[in-house]
C-alpha cells in the first residue's frame, strides 16, 4: 500500500469527527523556563479510550466496506490500539478479536474486554503477534487493524497534527513518540504540509531505539528480542514499512531517552499539567525535560499520547 497523502489527513479529520475528542492543548509556565521555548502538549491521554490510538481505529474501520464490518474485526496491540479498535468495532457494531501480550498492563486488558474485545493472549517475546493475528484473520475471514503499518491508520493518527497547526498555528518543532511510527509519522505528515520547515522528531526508550539507528543506516533496523523499558506501548520490533518510508523524508530525526526520565516526565506531567501519562506518553514530554532535543526559542508542540497507566505503578511513581 502507499504512503497517505496530506489529502487522505484531511479526509480523515472529517471522516472520524463524530467519534474521536478535538484533545485540548495544555501550557505550563514551569516547561517554558525549563525548555526556553514555548510549549503546548497535545493531551491525547483526554482522548477517547485513554490514548492517540482512537484515531486511526476509527478511521480503519470506518473505511471498511459493509462486508468487511460485518465478518468482525481483529488488531494485534499491547494495550492502546487494542481498547482503540475494540471501542470503535462496538460503535460500529462490528464484532473485534484482539491478540495481547500476556504481559499486558492489567488495566488495559481489563478495558479492551469491557469494551467488547474478544483477547487472545501470546507471549511477547517467544511468539509473533503479527503471524498470530494473520492466522487468526484468515481463519475467521476477519478484517485486520494494523497497529501502525496502514495508511488509513497513519492518516487517523495525523488528525492530531491537524488539530495542533489549527489551535496553535505554526511550530518550530514537534515532538512524538517512536516504536512502529503511526503516530510521528502522521503527525509529521500533517504539519510539514501546513508548515514546511518544522521539525518533526520521534522519541523511543533507551534499549528499544530501532528508529534512531533505522534513520542512521537508512534500512529497517529490528530491535532484539525482550523488554528492557517500562514503555509497554513502545515496544514493537521495528517500524513499519510505510512509517518508515514517510519518516525517511518527514521527520528531522530521532532520539531515545531512559525510562528514568520517562518516570520524572510522568511526574511532572501529574505536578504541572494535572494530566495522568502512561510511560509511553510521556516519552516526548521526557525529551523535552531533558534537552535530547534542541528547543531553545522555538515554538514546540508536545504529544502525550496516553494516560493508560496501571494504577498501581502509577502510583509507585508518582510517590518515588
Amino acid at each position: 500500500m502507499q504512503p497517505p497523502t496530506i489529502a487522505d489527513v484531511e479526509a480523515a479529520q472529517v471522516r472520524i469527527a463524530p467519534y474521536v475528542r478535538r484533545t485540548p492543548l495544555l501550557r505550563s509556565e514551569a516547561l517554558d523556563a525549563i525548555t526556553g521555548a514555548t510549549v503546548v502538549v497535545k493531551a491525547e491521554s483526554l482522548q477517547r479510550f485513554g490514548a492517540f490510538k482512537a484515531r486511526g481505529a476509527f478511521n480503519r474501520i470506518a473505511s471498511f466496506t459493509e462486508a468487511e464490518r460485518a465478518r468482525g474485526v481483529i488488531a494485534y496491540s499491547s494495550g492502546n490500539h487494542a481498547q482503540a479498535v475494540a471501542g470503535a468495532a462496538r460503535t460500529f457494531g462490528v464484532p473485534a478479536v484482539i491478540v495481547m501480550p500476556s504481559d499486558a498492563p492489567r488495566v488495559k486488558v481489563d478495558n479492551t474486554r469491557a469494551l467488547g474485545g474478544e483477547i487472545v493472549l501470546y507471549d511477547r517475546v517467544a511468539e509473533d503477534r503479527e503471524a498470530i493475528g494473520l492466522a487468526l484473520a484468515a481463519a475467521r475471514g476477519l478484517a485486520l487493524v494494523k497497529p501502525f503499518d496502514d495508511p488509513f491508520v497513519i492518516a487517523g493518527q495525523g488528525t492530531a497534527g491537524l488539530e495542533i497547526f489549527e489551535d496553535f498555528g505554526p511550530v518550530d518543532v514537534a515532538l512524538a513518540p517512536g516504536s512502529g511510527g503511526g503516530l510521528v509519522t502522521g503527525v509529521a505528515l500533517a504539519l510539514t504540509a501546513r508548515a514546511p520547515g518544522v521539525a518533526v522528531w520521534g522519541v523511543e526508550p533507551a534499549g528499544h531505539d530501532d528508529m534512531v539507528r533505522s534513520l542512521a543506516s537508512g534500512a529497517r533496523e529490528m530491535n532484539a528480542p525482550g523488554v528492557r523499558s517500562i514503555c509497554d506501548a513502545l515496544l514493537s520490533d521495528r517500524m513499519g514499512a510505510i512509517p518508515f518510508a514517510i519518516a525517511r523524508e518527514r521527520l528531522a530525526g530521532a532520539v531515545a531517552v531512559p525510562d528514568d526520565a520517562v518516570r520524572d516526565a510522568m511526574r511532572f506531567a501529574f505536578r504541572e499539567l494535572r494530566i495522568v501519562l502512561e510511560p509511553g506518553g510521556a516519552i516526548a514530554l521526557a525529551a523535552a525535560l531533558t534537552g535530547a532535543v534542541d528547543l531553545k526559542g522555538k515554538r514546540v508542540a508536545i504529544l502525550a499520547s496516553g494516560g493508560n497507566v496501571d494504577p498501581v505503578q502509577f502510583a509507585a511513581i508518582i510517590a518515588a
